[in-house]
């Protein structure tokens, strides 16, 4: 199959932009904005105009015109809670990122650059796979009070993408396995896939599960309640030392996990105490979601920068879970290619792009 794709995958301060021809990436750039660039607009979504024009001159440099593309696919983001999949663009989800109803961050621009590159062009645009995608089973809303329901917020996209090559690599399609997913980064997420559902996962971007490079992860709820009311902090310096200043740069002073390695390596054995309780603690949830699973479980994953720490990390939890199944290591997570990969399958009729606006919150 002959396509051509562009991808646009817009951050805080910068907007990444990949080209896919006939599935393999020809060009890629990292366009950087700096802060005064970026401070005179009110809100994210306003960035869209100024954006969009170093998009075209991207292009107008590469030598292609929106015309070329076959597919324009940005990064989905803070829609309502939708099951996984590729979405179309279209005027409610505009309406939703515009207005930031559900939230406001830099990937809410993906869904509205990919539209308006795409304008009265026959092209289809697309957005897939977004951190809200929300496949959990009834019970795993369950907090443990009303007050409280769980939310599924997590890496969906990088999720979803290497399942698919473990299940690939497995003989299998996606649906038709069980298998646990853990992308670890700056946010850890583990998620049950059971048959192309992630039925339960922890809430990454709130701190859920194990402590990360910069989250505190799950706490003893009461002593944190007393830190909360010790007067000591306000709101927003606890919220940082949960999010932020948690995890490993509380007890190291650093979120650079290759620095950790270097401390590990020279022979600090806090260091590496502090390094192994993260997978420590990434194993036990390994375990929760194998009982998800019930068992059935046909491969773990692990993704994320973490994985390209095959002698530590990638070993402590394997030696932890490795009873459970076999376990499968995809290092690092590329969002351009998650993405391409997906606008590919819709392309060539194997998947169906689904409408937003149909989708009941």
């Amino acid at each position: 199959m002959n396509d051509l794709i562009l991808v646009i995958n817009p951050g805080s301060t910068s907007t990444k932009l990949a080209i896919f021809k006939d599935g393999k990436e020809e060009l890629s750039k990292t366009l950087r904005h700096k802060p005064e660039e970026l401070e005179s607009f009110n809100k994210i979504t306003d960035q869209n105009v100024f954006r969009k024009g170093i998009i075209l001159e991207f292009l107008k440099e590469s030598g292609y015109s929106v015309q070329d593309f076959d597919a324009i696919i940005g990064r989905g983001g803070l829609v309502k809670p939708i099951p996984g999949g590729i979405y179309k663009v279209d005027e409610k989800m505009l309406s939703d990122l515009r207005s930031g109803v559900y939230g406001e961050h830099a990937s809410n621009l993906g869904a509205i650059l990919a539209s308006e590159l795409v304008g009265e062009n026959n092209i289809p645009s697309f957005i897939a796979d977004p951190v809200v995608v929300d496949e959990l089973s009834e019970l795993a809303r369950y907090s443990g009070h009303p007050l409280i329901k769980r939310r599924s917020i997590f890496h969906a996209l990088n999720q979803k993408a290497v399942a698919r090559l473990a299940a690939e690599e497995l003989g299998k399609k996606y649906e038709e396995c069980n298998m646990i997913v853990v992308h670890m980064g700056g946010g850890i997420s583990i998620g049950a896939h059971d048959h192309g559902k992630i039925v339960d996962v922890n809430n990454a971007l709130d701190g859920e599960g194990p402590f990360t490079p910069e989250r505190a992860g799950t706490l003893p709820l009461t002593q944190l309640i007393d830190l909360c009311y010790s007067g000591e902090y306000n709101f927003n310096e606890m919220k940082k030392k949960l999010k932020g200043k948690g995890g490993l740069v509380s007890y190291l002073n650093t979120n650079d996990a290759m620095e950790v390695q270097k401390m590990v390596a020279e022979g600090n054995e806090y260091a590496q105490n502090v390094y192994k309780a993260l997978s420590y603690q990434v194993s036990k949830d390994i375990g929760r979601s194998a009982a998800v699973l019930k068992g059935k479980v046909d491969c773990i994953v692990l993704s994320g920068g973490l994985a390209y720490d095959t002698n530590r990390t990638v070993k402590w939890i394997s030696d932890m879970v490795s009873f459970i199944a076999e376990i499968k290591v995809y290092p690092g997570g590329d969002e351009e290619k998650a993405l391409a990969d997906t606008a590919r399958r819709v392309l060539s009729g194997s998947e169906e792009a689904k409408n937003y606006s149909l989708i009941s919150e």
